[in-house]
């Protein structure tokens, strides 16, 4: 019988169709207002992300969602009363070829209060795939340079479930300098030392209104 690659020749092009959906979006400014449903191994919350709030900010994070970007991946720091931070994929690979995609910072335009989504940087112009939920009222961060480019507006409550028992144990935050072992080993690594941590299942684009 002869071999009909069908299963594998329509990965291919799903593939190809995500990658070149993520090029069109990230090439054309994202919309004014949109919301993006993430399921997580807790359930499921809406962000309604806000460009007026952080244009370059919100322009990234609809390029990567569109891209697949968090699919699969994990809330690897999770401080209760603080934050929940995600941004790092479970393959490597990508990892690696997102390494140089830092961009330019937005003036912070809202407040970091509860719900409010940001990016993690190390500094002025280091943002890249990195970003945090506030669980609490950390307005504190706005001096530091943090942007909020969203909020969640559905399922607060499944974002407050998330696993926080190993708090800065499993990487922490980009300043603190110990995220090599994800950078190198991703979900595997992860899942193996840190096995507590709540997933992403998916990130979908649940909205996106006329300008």
């Amino acid at each position: 019988m002869r071999h009909r690659p069908h299963h594998t020749f329509a990965l291919t092009l799903l593939a190809a169709a995500c990658w070149l959906t993520a090029v069109i979006l990230g090439a054309a400014p994202a919309p004014d207002v949109f919301r993006v449903r993430f399921e997580t191994s807790q359930g499921a919350f809406v962000v309604e992300a806000h460009r007026e709030w952080a244009p370059r900010g919100v322009d990234r994070f609809r390029e990567l969602v569109a891209a697949g970007f968090f699919d699969d991946s994990r809330f690897f720091r999770v401080v209760a009363g603080f934050i929940a931070q995600f941004g790092l994929p479970g393959d490597p690979a990508v990892n690696t070829s997102r390494k140089d995609k830092a961009f330019q910072d937005d003036p912070v335009r809202q407040s970091n209060v509860r719900g409010t989504i940001a990016y993690a940087m190390t500094g002025p112009d280091t943002r890249s795939t990195q970003l945090y939920i506030n669980l609490a009222d950390n307005s504190r961060l706005d001096a530091q340079g943090f942007a909020p480019i969203g909020r969640v507006i559905e399922g607060m409550d499944v974002v407050d479930r998330l696993y926080a028992g190993y708090g800065e144990g499993a990487g922490g935050g980009m300043r603190g300098g110990k995220q090599g072992k994800i950078l190198a080993g991703g979900n595997a690594h992860l899942d193996a030392e840190f096995p507590k941590l709540d997933r992403i299942l998916r990130v979908r684009i649940l909205k996106e209104p006329t300008r």
